[in-house]
């Protein structure tokens, strides 16, 4: 999943041959998740149909403040286009473009858009070499950039002139990779590794049957996720669950028992910042594994069961820089249950949940829960969608670092 996902990108396309590269980038930035919305100069549509980009992105292009064939002749306000964006990328910008982005030049729908901007603004030069090179169009580039804009350097190559050199726009895949790259850069936690644990363990009786729990596990990916979109490398330790996430800063370590769960949190633990033991991990498993299926014999069927090892209570004992946030899933004397577990457990932060409050619990897509910190402040919350209440356990770690 990139980091593009759910963005606004208004792309501005002014009058260059590498106009005809636009329409690799719409498609890349359709298949990143962003939605896209495009302007074009009147001279860009030399170089590449509305046509076609109105198809790749799916959206109306516009080129002029109305739509001159339109006999309601329905303004195009540039001013609603420039607050719809969270990223604007003029690509390729030319040279003229650029000369008018400097001096507040606003003939065209496209500048009157850029005036406007209130996100942030990435211009990727397209030019012939000389061109890239004089003495005015370098002084744009760093008037530009003193504005806020960020450019993406031209790459060097073969040029529409026929010479080879620097002035080529950007190849599409490199623009995508830059803006991403940037975007990352800024997010707040990025830098921070988090460990999460999710859904349940089964505890095997036999080669058949096994000793579960309902945990869908959506709790914890839903927090592995909203922790990745913030820039956080985050590890995933998860029981057995059908749920996916494809996320590029998330590595998923898929487990089944308690067992095997202990050792891999326990394996990455020293390198982590943050971790967020989301799971439900059987508290008991059978003393004795059967090797072969148990047949049903008899009326009444005892296993002998023995503890697992307590994973939240290992890594509170091993503590040093990580935050450590457990959570607690409670039918009665719910807040003394939860103080308890953060002083035996060392922990930073407690999530906890009733069985009690409608709405609350395993398979349930909402989630009702009372945050309780290290002082034992509780801080109770709403009824909220599962990926809400992930958020806010995310803004918990963000306030743990300042960020």
């Amino acid at each position: 999943m990139s980091v593009l996902r759910g963005k606004k990108i208004l792309l501005g396309i002014s009058g260059g041959i590498a106009a005809y590269k636009t329409a690799s980038l719409v498609r890349l930035f359709i298949k990143a998740g962003a939605q896209v919305k495009v302007i074009m100069t009147p001279a860009s549509k030399d170089f590449i149909t509305p046509l076609t980009l109105s198809t790749l992105s799916k959206n109306p292009v516009h080129s002029s403040f109305f739509d001159e064939e339109d006999k309601n002749a329905v303004w195009n306000n540039h001013v609603e286009l420039a607050l719809w964006a969270d990223i604007f990328i003029i690509a390729p910008a030319t040279a003229n473009t650029m000369s008018k982005m400097v001096s507040g030049n606003a003939d065209n729908l496209l500048l009157a858009t850029y005036l406007s901007a209130k996100c942030q603004v990435y211009f990727a030069p397209a030019m012939d070499l000389d061109m890239y090179k004089h003495t005015s169009t370098l002084d744009n580039f760093k008037k530009l950039q003193s504005f806020g804009n960020i450019m993406i350097p031209a790459e060097s190559g073969e040029l529409a002139s026929g010479l080879s050199g620097e002035g080529r726009m950007a190849e599409p895949e490199n623009i995508v990779a830059f803006i991403e790259q940037d975007l990352l850069a800024k997010l707040p936690l990025k830098g921070k590794k988090i460990l999460v644990t999710a859904g349940p363990t089964y505890e095997a009786i036999d080669p058949v049957r096994f000793i579960g729990n309902h945990s869908s596990g959506k709790m914890g990916y839903d927090i592995a996720l909203a922790a990745a979109v913030q820039g956080a490398e985050v590890t995933l330790v998860s029981g057995p669950t059908h749920l996916k996430l494809e996320h590029e800063l998330v590595n998923i370590i898929r487990v089944t028992s308690a067992e095997e769960m202990y050792n891999a949190c326990n394996a990455c633990f020293d390198d982590m910042d943050v971790v967020v033991a989301a799971a439900a991990v059987a508290d008991y498993k059978p003393k004795v594994v059967a090797e072969q299926k148990i047949k049903k014999s008899d009326t009444e069927f005892a296993i002998a069961l023995e503890k697992t090892k307590d994973i939240l209570s290992s890594l509170g004992e091993r503590k040093t820089k990580q935050f450590l946030v457990g959570f607690a899933l409670e039918t009665e004397n719910e807040i003394e249950n939860a103080k308890l577990k953060i002083r035996k457990k060392n922990l930073d932060l407690i999530v906890l949940n009733s069985l009690n409050d409608e709405g609350a619990g395993f398979g349930k897509a909402t989630n009702k829960v009372t945050f309780i910190d290290s002082s034992f402040v509780a801080e109770p919350m709403d009824l909220k969608t599962k990926e809400e209440v992930a958020a806010d356990i995310v803004n918990k770690i963000k306030i743990r670092y300042n960020v």
